[in-house]
């Protein structure tokens, strides 16, 4: 087993997602520089995709553990390239970002509240056949007394890359003080194609007939079903810290998604 204690480092737990890549990963790394429980690390190792770093960010919010995500997935967007060569070193110098999550406050037809944290996005879908009638109030005020869409979405600069792209929404650099208000699928207004606001504002979305009309609202992998309204902010008192390679940036990695074919 290796020793860090000249430095560099400090003790690593390994963690995989299930697929067989991931898990044989996690095997040899542990080997080679030894695993500790996550609650006695000093850093955390992701081994997988987007999808479980994303998961891996949730378990370990407000814990204070720096993760660091080695891509063993498909995309890997939020992944450093896969190693097992000079792991103390990469983690030595990799850079910490900070991120906040979302706080999404929703209330259901039975007038049940709930809440749920997203580090990518609050999305809200439609539930049927039929499009979804969406009002639109930012820190209180009407800014779209009707949407009619397949549904809308709310990314932090995280989750700019993933859905929010996916619908055409724009990228954000991780540090912009911004969220994006992205529809998805958008039939009236024909020209309402998103919104940037600042990330201390308040968004509520009512769902307008939603008893003909139901719209699912979903935090990340968190789903809830057949809403009436739903609230979404950012919650600074909650953080998770993610590590990133020097030459491997984030900037680096949103420039390079911007220039993509």
């Amino acid at each position: 087993m290796a020793d860090f204690s000249a430095g560099k480092a400090g003790s690593i737990a390994f963690i995989a997602s299930n697929s067989a890549e991931a898990v044989a990963a996690e095997t040899r790394l542990a080997s080679r520089y030894g695993n500790v429980a996550p609650e006695n690390a000093d850093h955390i190792v992701a081994l997988g995709g987007d999808g479980f770093m994303l998961q891996t960010l949730h378990r370990f919010m407000s814990t204070g553990r720096p993760i660091y995500g080695m891509n063993c997935g498909t995309i890997g967007f939020l992944m450093n390239e896969y190693s097992d060569e000079r792991l103390p070193e990469r983690l030595a110098a990799a850079k910490p970002t900070t991120i906040h999550p979302l706080e999404m406050t929703t209330r259901d037809v039975d007038g049940a509240a709930q809440q749920a944290h997203a580090f990518n996005e609050v999305s809200l879908i439609r539930q049927s056949y039929q499009a979804a009638r969406l009002r639109i109030l930012i820190d209180g005020k009407p800014r779209l007394e009707e949407l009619i869409c397949d549904g809308v979405l709310v990314a932090t600069p995280t989750g700019s890359t993933a859905y929010n792209l996916s619908a055409h929404g724009p990228i954000l650099p991780i540090d912009a003080p911004l969220l994006a208000l992205t529809p998805i699928s958008p039939f009236r207004p024909r020209s309402f194609r998103g919104a940037l606001l600042p990330d201390r504002a308040e968004v509520r979305i009512e769902i307008l007939d939603y008893e003909k009309r139901p719209v699912n609202a979903v935090a990340d992998h968190t789903e809830i079903k057949s809403v009436v309204s739903v609230g979404i902010r950012q919650d600074r008192g909650k953080r998770s810290i993610i590590l990133f390679d020097p030459d491997h940036s984030w900037d680096e990695r949103i420039l390079a998604e911007q220039f993509r074919y």
